[in-house]
């Protein structure tokens, strides 16, 4: 279910010239303050960090993200989200929540509160 959820979402003609991939390290620099080590953001968006280096360079050269020395340890990068960044990221985050919801209209309310609760209690929350 989850693959085709995916594949929905992605298929939707929210994305801006980004891919889902792209879309998802603007969303995690910008819920992370828009700044994070380049180790750190390949777990929180669980990609190897070869493709990760990758898709980053892609992004930089859009000027979407930079990279920055780690202020606390001079062999670590730390890439943060531009202005650019963070405008692209909330304008296609808009349309990427509108069509999530339109995707759960289908759901009685009763029937969200039942999936956010199971969802709580898959996390242990």
């Amino acid at each position: 279910m989850q693959a085709t959820l995916l594949r929905r979402f992605s298929a939707q003609e929210v994305w801006g010239g980004l891919s889902v991939r792209e879309y998802d390290v603007l969303y995690t620099l910008a819920r992370s303050g828009g700044r994070c080590r380049l180790g750190g953001l390949s777990q929180e968006v669980y990609l190897p960090q070869p493709s990760l280096t990758r898709l980053v360079d892609r992004l930089v050269v859009r000027g979407l993200l930079t990279r920055e020395p780690d202020p606390h340890d001079g062999r670590g990068v730390v890439v943060v989200l531009t202005g650019d960044g963070a405008a692209l990221q909330r304008e296609v985050g808009g349309r990427h929540a509108a069509g999530v919801a339109r995707e759960f209209s289908a759901l009685t309310v009763e029937e969200l509160a039942e999936l956010a609760r199971l969802c709580r209690k898959v996390l242990g929350e």
